[in-house]
């Protein structure tokens, strides 16, 4: 597994790397063996209340990442923190990451869907209502990063999972059952919702 242990703002000594090194060697192969590369950085948080952040990032499959953040005083406890929410992340889906590691690893170019994938300027804090209405409302947003992405083609289960090893709070993908673009997402309530469009075309079908 190749590791990339970084700091902004902070110095990442030898000792660090070693104990980053030798926690996330023992997660890999415990719970999944099968881990390609993996990120670490540190960074200081809390607007001067001393705080550390650690995020970790491990890509044990094709476009599977496993992702967890954490924060603590010193830069071990945090990263000891975010490296326990991985590896319980890992352990939920342990069984199921090692039966479809071979079906997901040989998913064919054709199952996925070329896409732009584009960051948006956020809208800034202090911007006061008069200047908003003055504001055109098909003014087009500021694009400020695009890149290309896939849209993988799996299961709605296979989808949750992703996005719970991401930690993003939505995955767009293409539903093997009905080959139409479907959207699982984290409700506020906790719960998962799921957005299939292949209801309207059923509809349309049976009018």
């Amino acid at each position: 597994m190749q590791l990339t242990v970084q700091g902004k703002q902070i110095d990442v000594g030898d000792a660090l790397r070693e104990h980053v090194s030798d926690k996330l060697e023992d997660l890999n192969s415990k719970y999944f063996n099968h881990a390609t590369f993996a990120t670490v950085t540190f960074s200081k948080e809390g607007h001067g209340r001393g705080l550390i952040r650690s995020q970790v990032n491990i890509r044990i499959g094709k476009n599977i990442m496993v992702t967890a953040d954490e924060t603590a005083q010193d830069p071990y406890a945090a990263f000891d923190a975010s490296s326990e929410k991985v590896g319980k992340q890992m352990r939920r889906y342990k069984k199921r990451l090692r039966d479809h590691h071979d079906r997901i690893e040989l998913t064919p170019e054709s199952e996925t869907l070329k896409a732009r994938d584009y960051v948006l300027a956020a809208e800034p804090d202090n911007q006061n209502e008069e200047t908003a209405n003055e504001k055109q409302e098909d003014e087009a947003p500021v694009i400020i990063a695009e890149m290309t992405t896939d849209i993988q083609t799996m299961s709605v289960s296979d989808a949750v999972m992703r996005m719970d090893l991401s930690g993003e709070p939505a995955m767009l993908f293409r539903n093997s059952q009905n080959q139409e673009l479907n959207m699982v997402y984290r409700r506020s309530d906790g719960n998962v919702g799921w957005i299939d469009p292949s209801i309207n075309l059923k509809s349309a079908a049976n009018g």
